[in-house]
């Protein structure tokens, strides 16, 4: 029936099931934004600069593990059950990771906020911050499990359910915590601690709406001889070959944010802080976009399923057309709204003044993105993982980081422009994969 409806409603399909992913990515840099916009608004820089270093570096131990969600989608999407084994293997494998991550990233926290160039005031309020933030680093990572089997069992609306109730949360406590308390950047991370627990407890509440015997169905699959990976490995070697594809693919993309900020942050306090400013703007705008990527991801899971090469281009062809529309007007929004939108985040007028300076690259950005997000759909939905991984490589080491040598004496103008070029050729590489596979007929 899905696929009838897709193949005679093409628009309206993917736009159902987009819809609820935007709104519920958009709440996710909406969060980061909240906190932006109260702790720009504090007297001194070093608050937004201390939380801008502490969360890129959380991003960066926590995004890692963002193949979590992406590779749980497409097994779901592919599966020709239910899909519940590969949510059981996911979740048991963010728990292990969660918290061998806790244990051993938290001896290392203040050797990392010393090589993200912190200054000597910003430097204690980033280290406040991560020390509180990986506590929930299990959940957090669990909750990547959860999107993903909902988004591959094309239920697009219990990601918004899950991450709207947890972020509207997070902004409510900031504002206790923060604001009312005093507590400055350990209230932003003990406000995002209480979501990650709310969105984990939620999930696990919402899976019932999936299938009302779902908890019955965990516990056969325990119970089985064959479940655990000394006695059937095969699903958990194709879960590991997934995941660890993913795993490097992100870990490069967030090398690469990471190393932005760090550069931004040696720039001074300002160019920190402004860079912060538009870089969640940047993320909102991907966020949004991700939700057309999301919609493709379980659509082509099920064209390849079903070997249907129809299905397969009528959900990449409609996806695109959708997302390059929504690109163009979020293009058109920030170009109109340069003044009021950056003076939404903070009063601080050297932050303004840095922001402006490079407020026309952020512009730039939305239509050259919107294609990589939208192979990545594409690459997630049908399991070529490594493609995705080897893409990401050769933008990171053979172009972002060659750019950034180049253009050091461009000072911030360098840093985003070796930005742009690193998406461009992100597109582009999947691009070109993208054509190869489709020539060849090799998608099914």
């Amino acid at each position: 029936m899905q696929t009838k409806t897709l193949e005679s409603r093409p628009y309206a399909r993917v736009w159902s099931l987009a819809w609820p992913m935007i709104l519920s990515n958009i709440s996710v840099p909406l969060l980061g934004a909240v906190d932006t916009a109260i702790l720009g608004h504090l007297p001194s820089p070093e608050y937004l600069s201390g939380v801008a270093i502490g969360a890129s570096v959380i991003s960066m131990l926590l995004w890692a593990f963002g193949f979590l969600r992406m590779g749980t989608t497409g097994l779901v999407a592919r599966s020709n059950h239910g899909g519940e084994e590969w949510l059981l293997r996911a979740l048991l494998l963010a728990l292990v990771l969660g918290l061998l991550l806790l244990l051993l990233a938290s001896p290392l926290l203040d050797h990392i906020v010393r090589w993200m160039n912190a200054s000597a005031a910003a430097a204690p309020q980033a280290l406040a911050y991560l020390q509180i933030r990986l506590l929930s680093a299990p959940l957090a990572l669990a909750n990547f499990a959860l999107l993903g089997f909902f988004i591959g069992r094309q239920d697009s609306r219990a990601p918004l359910f899950i991450l709207l109730a947890a972020n509207l949360l997070n902004i409510a406590l900031d504002f206790l915590f923060i604001v009312g308390l005093g507590l400055g950047a350990r209230g932003a991370a003990m406000a995002t601690v209480c979501a990650d627990i709310c969105a984990f407890l939620f999930g696990l509440r919402l899976l019932s709406r999936v299938n009302a015997d779902i908890w019955q169905s965990i516990a056969r699959q325990l119970r089985r001889a064959d479940f655990f990976p000394h006695r059937r490995p095969a699903p958990w070697l194709e879960l590991l070959r997934i995941n660890g594809d993913l795993f490097v693919r992100t870990c490069l993309l967030l090398l690469t944010l990471t190393f932005f900020t760090a550069q931004g942050a040696a720039q001074g306090d300002a160019v920190l802080a402004a860079n912060a400013i538009l870089l969640q703007l940047l993320m909102m705008t991907s966020y949004a976009l991700d939700g057309f990527a999301h919609a493709t991801e379980a659509l082509v899971g099920e064209s390849v399923a079903r070997k249907s090469p129809r299905l397969f281009h009528s959900t990449v062809r409609t996806a695109s057309v959708l997302a390059l529309g929504s690109a163009a007007a979020v293009t058109l929004l920030l170009l109109l709204g340069r003044t009021p939108i950056l003076e939404l985040f903070t009063e601080i007028e050297s932050v303004l003044e840095q922001g402006r300076q490079v407020y026309w690259w952020l512009c730039a950005l939305p239509l050259l993105a919107v294609w990589s997000y939208q192979l990545d759909g594409v690459f997630i939905g049908a399991g070529k993982s490594r493609q995705m991984r080897d893409t990401m490589f050769v933008a990171t080491v053979l172009v972002f980081f060659p750019a950034w040598s180049l253009t050091r004496s461009w000072g911030n103008h360098g840093v985003w422009f070796s930005l742009f070029l690193w998406i461009g050729a992100r597109s582009l590489g999947l691009l070109i994969y993208y054509r190869y596979y489709t020539l060849g007929k090799s998608w099914m």
